[in-house]
């Protein structure tokens, strides 16, 4: 049995359509233009994000509150995220 992935609900087919009117639209010459730029802005937002984080961490420290329950949290989560994927990994291999 073939599995296709989908990414946010995306299947391969639509994928395809999509690229394909991206290159009617701007040309193959100009798609690593386009990548770079979306590349640059997804980077740009991931420093942001991780700047905001940075800012709300010192704050909470500063006004005494406890930072290390989202710690403990976070790595409960990773714990999970990871015990959650070596089930998938067995399952999906299985396949």
């Amino acid at each position: 049995m073939i599995q296709l992935t989908t990414f946010l609900f995306i299947g391969a087919p639509e994928v395809v359509f999509i690229l394909f009117i991206v290159v009617m639209v701007f040309g193959a010459d100009k798609i690593p233009e386009i990548a770079r730029g979306l590349g640059k802005g997804m980077r740009m937002l991931k420093d942001a994000s991780s700047d905001i984080k940075t800012e709300i961490t010192k704050s909470a420290e500063k006004q005494g509150i406890n930072t290390d329950v989202t710690k403990d949290i976070t790595k409960e989560i990773k714990k999970v995220k990871d015990d959650l994927e070596d089930f998938t990994g067995s399952i999906s291999r299985d396949h």
